[in-house]
C-alpha cells in the first residue's frame, strides 16, 4: 500500500494519526477522528514599515529631515508625472538659466499645475534619469508647497549615485 509505513505497529492511535498526517505533507484527523485544529497565521507583532511616498520625501527633504541619498533612493523608486504634449516625450521650459522639466510627485500636484484634463505620462524616478536629456533639469512639484528644482548638474550627480547604487 501507499502513504504509510507497512511496518508500524497499528493498535497504536498516535502512530495512526503520524501515518494519516504524513500523506503528501496534509494534516490528517486527530487521534480519535476529530479533525486537528489549524495553527493561526503568524503575525508580526512590528509590521514592516512603508516607505514614504514621493510626496512625503520631498517635503522631509526640503525641510532637512531627509539626507540627499535617502532621497535618491526614494526618488529612482517612485512613480513620477510628467505633463506632455501632443508628441512623446518631455515639455522642457526654457524661461530658466538651465532647460527645466516639469515633474510631480502625484497627480493631485500635476493637475494643479497642468489642468485636470491634462495628458500626461507617469515613469519611475530611474526612468527619468535615463530618459532625461543631457543639460536639462527639473523642477519638482512646482506648484506645490515644497517645491524642488534640480539643475543639470545636480541630475548628474544623482545619475552617478544611481549608478554607483546599482552596480557598485
Amino acid at each position: 500500500m501507499y502513504g504509510y509505513d507497512q511496518s508500524t505497529y497499528q493498535g497504536d492511535p498516535y502512530q495512526q494519526a503520524q501515518q494519516q498526517a504524513g500523506m503528501n505533507g496534509m494534516p490528517g484527523p486527530g487521534p480519535y477522528g476529530e479533525p486537528q485544529p489549524q495553527a493561526a497565521p503568524q503575525q508580526s507583532l512590528y509590521p514592516e514599515p512603508s516607505p514614504p511616498s514621493l510626496a512625503d520625501a520631498v517635503r522631509a527633504f526640503t525641510t532637512g529631515s531627509m539626507t540627499v541619498e535617502d532621497f535618491q533612493a526614494i526618488f529612482i523608486t517612485s512613480k513620477v508625472h510628467c505633463p506632455r504634449g501632443d508628441r512623446p516625450g518631455f515639455l522642457a521650459l526654457h524661461n530658466t538659466p538651465t532647460p527645466v522639466i516639469p515633474m510631480f510627485s502625484s497627480l493631485k500636484e500635476l493637475r494643479r499645475y497642468a489642468g485636470k484634463e491634462s495628458k500626461h505620462f507617469s515613469v519611475s524616478g530611474a526612468e527619468v534619469l535615463d530618459l532625461l536629456p543631457t543639460g536639462y533639469g527639473f523642477a519638482l512639484d512646482m506648484e506645490g508647497e515644497h517645491r524642488m528644482v534640480f539643475d543639470a548638474k545636480a541630475v548628474e550627480q544623482m545619475v552617478d549615485f544611481t549608478m554607483r547604487r546599482m552596480y557598485g
